[in-house]
């Protein structure tokens, strides 16, 4: 019997709506990060000491700085996510790019942006 070279309509099908599910959370928890960041004070500290307003503003820097680099990881998850997406409007998705084997259904229900199988995975260390 020769071996399988693409997931059918409906395993592509199964694993679009995994991929939709995540957009989704990822765009939601993008938007939480974005409104971190842009998020205007809303405690004032005027009335208090202005050694406690230097540390809180450091801290809300810190804060911003750190809510920016997760936002930054969380476009390009995004970005990952959609690219899968036209993987499946193509008919290529879960075609590892280094060996052109299928990657295994169980790591694609886990990490469903995957383009490598852990066999390649594991040649690039």
């Amino acid at each position: 019997m020769a071996e399988k070279t693409r997931y059918n309509d409906e395993e592509l099908a199964e694993f679009k709506e995994i991929i939709l599910q995540k957009l989704d959370k990822a765009r939601k928890d993008y938007d939480i990060l974005k409104s971190a960041i842009t998020m205007s004070e809303s405690n004032d500290t005027q009335d208090t000491s202005p050694t406690f307003k230097v540390l809180e503003e450091g801290a809300a820097t810190l804060s911003k700085e750190e809510a920016g680099k997760l936002a930054q990881r969380q476009i390009k998850f995004i970005q990952h996510l959609e690219a899968a997406l036209v993987r499946i409007e193509n008919k290529t998705y879960g075609v590892c790019r280094e060996t052109g084997k299928l990657i295994d259904k169980e790591r694609l229900r886990i990490v469903p942006h995957a383009t490598l199988s852990i066999e390649a995975k594991n040649n690039q260390r």
